[in-house]
């Protein structure tokens, strides 16, 4: 059974946290809370790498907060609380820039995933947490995190980012199951965004792999899950959809079919491979299943 995402709120208050503990998906999230930016760094420190994502109140976002997490070397997907603000849907700290009592300084030592959301919209918190844990994903190794030296205090060096960002990968897909590849699924990516070149390509490719995974069906070859389970990853990633897998399944069957009445052997040892297509669909849909983003 996969384990939940845990979430840390640095925070005075409990009501926010209350958006979680009551949330029919509450079973998916394990909650922790510290008061203040010491405790907060104290209850980091002692579990490390447990934290999934952090939540906290405007006050305590400070320079002492990310330098204790720098000293630690830990980035964390991060949202912030923005009390008096109404935005119709969390927005990215772009777009967090007019934000009172913020100082713009600090939204740039960290990280720019980071999130915010309003205190007015709590039930909107799962949504955010989701958005910040993507945006954390798609950072680029060189995004400029702690980018410019604080006149105030001397930054360490700069993250490893790359490593965080691949821990954090292996904690989802442990954590959420096929969920967790979600995260790093973008429409940018799509087959129907390719050029035809590329698609082509890739359409090609995929082929060749899942005739591989034909050929190995009944080979009692330990290796096919594996072989499955990157098959369906490839596709789902470029949100291929099932009929194209079926006819994909269709254009090689009719291929063996020709192949065996040139050997002058039945045709008939095709139909079994009917459950090579229902394996395979099963986890494609299973996938599809459980990356629709839940309604916040």
């Amino acid at each position: 059974m996969a384990s939940p995402l845990h979430i840390h709120f640095l925070t005075r208050s409990k009501d926010i946290t209350h958006a979680i503990a009551e949330s029919p998906q509450s079973s998916n999230y394990v909650v922790s809370q510290t008061d203040s930016i010491p405790a907060c760094l104290g209850w980091l420190q002692a579990n490390h790498g447990q934290a999934d994502c952090l939540v906290l109140d405007p006050p305590l976002l400070s320079e002492d907060l990310w330098q204790g997490l720098s000293e630690q070397g830990l980035l964390l997907p991060t949202v912030v609380v923005l009390p008096g603000q109404q935005p119709t849907k969390p927005s990215l700290v772009t777009a967090m820039a007019d934000a009172p009592d913020i100082p713009k300084p600090l939204l740039s030592h960290y990280h720019k995933a980071i999130v915010g959301i309003s205190a007015h919209r709590p039930k909107q918190l799962e949504a955010a947490i989701r958005q910040a844990i993507q945006a954390f994903l798609e950072l680029p190794a060189d995004s400029g995190v702690i980018p410019t030296p604080s006149p105030v205090i001397e930054w360490p060096s700069p993250f490893p980012l790359r490593a965080q960002q691949e821990r954090l990968t292996e904690k989802l897909k442990a954590r959420l199951g096929y969920l967790g590849v979600y995260y790093k699924r973008h429409p940018d990516n799509f087959l129907r965004h390719m050029s035809q070149d590329d698609r082509h390509s890739f359409l090609k490719q995929l082929k060749a792999n899942y005739r591989q995974i034909i050929l190995s069906y009944f080979a009692n070859d330990p290796k096919l899950n594996q072989a499955i389970d990157d098959f369906v990853n490839q596709a789902f990633m470029v949100d291929i959809s099932v009929s194209q897998i079926v006819e994909m399944h269709m254009e090689l069957m009719d291929e063996f079919s020709k192949q065996l009445k040139l050997e002058g052997r039945s045709e008939e040892i095709l139909l079994d491979y009917r459950l090579t297509l229902i394996d395979v669909i099963a986890h494609l849909c299973e996938m599809y299943r459980r990356s629709i983003p839940r309604e916040p």
